[in-house]
């Protein structure tokens, strides 16, 4: 895997840049849709493509693991294959699947033991096994075995969690030099930052995982309940460790106001299921603000869901369409919610890319934000 730097923003830490792996080219920063268990809820991977922009989607260790099972996926060939998808995956490790599970796993310096949520089967993860699911799955990055530890979390608790993770990585990192990739190109791994919100530790953290030579690098453990505010903090206190060569990639956020604000703290790669999960429960953002459009004010609204057209589905459908499919409960509405926001989604981040190569980042960031956060 490359990463090229193209520019920065002169108001702002904001990167653009390019990152070129197996499957291909992504132009940072970048919005990843998340295909949990080898899809994207309600989106066909045509509408990916060609309509969302998609230039990288997220697999889950944890839930493709349960099923199909990584044998399946060894006879498709790889996850690309079997799902139909060529373009770049990247796999998280199962750990924040584990951290959801805190009523059915057990943590040990081995690994962690935790009972399917399917049918209540016992399984264990190791760091190595993580490790060996992920080089079956085939995604072009793969993740480092974590503990997140949950928010609030006491400074102990915090630390013995992140010292974990870093005894993890190394037998992450151990694993990964001692086996070659199984489908014939090398799979990038990113090990993660911990540390909660405590600012020793995630210094402490940073330092740690910035010391393995790898790829690129993830912040974890955030977005799990804290002040936004403490987000940016550790966000831009991690950043600022972290090797300005190499892509960051801040885990599970977020909100598009989320991404902007850590897009201008130097973060280049998100994650999130707020645009498929909301989408489906009736919630549109656009580049005016948030739409719950089962509103009755939307009844006899017959303009496009996002009148700067930040998706392709403004083109054929309006407000009153999409309600009126909401109430009748048709299958159509949480499609057609689900790409027009992946659809922004992207949108943001492609005009992100394109600012801050221009050098107008902060000022953009400054409106936009202000705008992304009205209730319409």
């Amino acid at each position: 895997m490359k990463f090229t730097l193209l520019a920065q923003d002169p108001g702002s830490k904001a990167r653009a840049g390019i990152l070129e792996t197996p499957h291909g080219t992504i132009n940072t920063p970048i919005f990843m849709p998340v295909g949990t268990v080898a899809s994207v809820k309600a989106v066909h991977q045509r509408e990916l493509k060609d309509d969302i922009k998609a230039q990288i989607i997220l697999g889950n260790t944890y839930h493709l693991y349960l099923r199909p099972g990584t044998a399946i996926l060894k006879q498709a060939g790889r996850l690309h294959r079997f799902m139909g998808w060529e373009g770049p995956i990247l796999t998280d490790s199962g750990g924040y699947q584990v951290y959801s599970l805190a009523e059915n796993r057990k943590i040990t310096e081995e690994g962690v033991a935790f009972k399917s949520h399917i049918d209540g089967s016992t399984h264990f993860f190791s760091p190595e096994k993580s490790m060996e699911i992920q080089y079956h799955i085939g995604g072009d990055i793969i993740m480092a075995f974590d503990e997140c530890p949950p928010y609030p979390s006491s400074y102990e608790y915090t630390l013995n969690s992140m010292e974990l993770t870093h005894r993890w990585l190394k037998r992450c990192v151990d694993w990964v030099e001692q086996n070659e990739p199984y489908y014939g190109y090398t799979q990038s791994l990113f090990p993660i930052v911990q540390g909660s919100v405590f600012e020793d530790l995630r210094q402490r953290s940073a330092e740690t995982i910035a010391s393995f030579p790898c790829d690129g690098y993830a912040i974890g453990g955030l977005s799990v309940g804290e002040p936004h505010e403490d987000m940016y903090a550790m966000s831009e206190l991690v950043c600022s460790y972290l090797p300005k060569d190499r892509p960051r990639y801040l885990m599970g956020v977020g909100t598009p106001a989320n991404i902007l604000e850590n897009i201008a703290l130097g973060v280049d790669m998100f994650d999130c299921v707020m645009p498929t999960r909301n989408g489906r429960n009736g919630m549109i953002f656009t580049s005016e603000g948030i739409i719950n459009i089962k509103n009755k004010k939307w009844e006899d609204d017959f303009s496009p869901l996002d009148s700067n057209g930040t998706s392709f589905v403004d083109e054929q459908y309006s407000k009153a369409y999409l309600r009126h499919l909401f109430v009748a409960n048709e299958y159509l509405a949480r499609q057609i919610a689900s790409v027009h926001n992946l659809s922004f989604y992207l949108w943001l981040v492609t005009e992100a890319h394109e600012k801050i190569k221009e050098g107008t980042f902060a000022s953009w960031k400054n409106s936009m934000v202000e705008k992304l956060q009205k209730r319409l």
